[in-house]
């Protein structure tokens, strides 16, 4: 039985890759730039999006742990915010920009310097990093790095490693939303390697070169967390910004050394005012 689902979802995996080949063309570049590809591709658009939902049931139905700030009493805050995702997101070089939620919301925390994305598109980040950073641009590079987890699908990719194929796929074809769910936990506490965040911060230059903002925007998010005490929750397994710097101005080079400037200092000042 097991045999005839992985041939099944093989089948299906060429079908999406023989469908996505002019998409695909738009997304390469002579800097190592790429579609999303390989074995994540086994496991479909649908089952990232269901795994990313579940998270966000048990992130939302945690409001002790999870203080999430409410968009319709904060539309300023979540105005600025928005702004910012948007123009990442119309830069051309999100691979799932139509696929994906990509829902942001904004958890109430002035202690915690973390920020995340669940499969699918979900976005959260504590007020504790809005607060800490000092312009758009900054915040803009850790949007774009977090946006870049899930545009990459990586995901679906330590899944893969952790779990192994046949199993995901026996969960995906005859699992129930208990195992999916449990899955989906574990995503909470999930560690991304040292090559997912290199790529991440790689896509952090590609998504913001279109866009108003210096495309080196993570390499002065690390410039600045370097020189601090305290290091934000989602480096505590990769605590060498010094290196990430490097990578990113290397990416950033090698794309043309292009790009827009802004920081807009006084603008996330007013964002940071609008917070409670």
């Amino acid at each position: 039985m097991k045999l005839i689902h992985l041939t099944y979802v093989f089948a299906f995996a060429v079908v999406l890759a023989a469908c996505g080949k002019e998409k695909d063309k738009d997304f390469k570049d002579n800097c190592g730039g790429k579609a999303p590809g390989g074995a994540v591709n086994i496991m479909s658009i649908n089952q990232d999006i269901n795994l990313g939902q579940s998270v966000v049931q048990q992130i939302e139905s945690n409001p002790t742990e999870y203080p999430i700030l409410d968009s319709a009493s904060n539309p300023v805050a979540y105005g600025h915010i928005y702004r910012m995702r948007d123009n990442i997101l119309n830069s051309g070089k999100v691979y799932y920009k139509n696929e994906f939620a990509w829902r942001i919301r904004i958890i109430r925390d002035d202690n915690t310097l973390n920020a995340f994305c669940t499969p699918g598109g979900y976005i959260y980040v504590y007020t504790g990093l809005i607060k800490y950073l000092d312009n758009e641009t900054q915040l803009a590079g850790v949007l774009g790095h977090e946006i870049a987890h899930a545009d990459r699908r990586h995901s679906a990719g330590q899944m893969l490693k952790q779990y192994g194929l046949s199993v995901l796929i026996d969960i995906f074809t005859n699992g129930n939303a208990t195992q999916i769910a449990q899955i989906g936990a574990q995503l909470l506490g999930l560690s991304f390697s040292r090559s997912d965040e290199t790529e991440a911060d790689d896509y952090s230059v590609r998504y913001l070169y279109g866009t108003e903002y210096d495309p080196q925007g993570a390499k002065y998010f690390f410039q600045k967390i370097s020189g601090g005490q305290r290091v934000p929750q989602f480096l505590s397994t990769h605590p060498n910004p010094d290196n990430r710097v490097a990578n990113i101005e290397e990416t950033w080079k090698c794309l043309g050394s292009g790009g827009n400037s802004g920081t807009f200092d006084e603008r996330y000042q007013q964002f940071k005012n609008s917070l409670p």
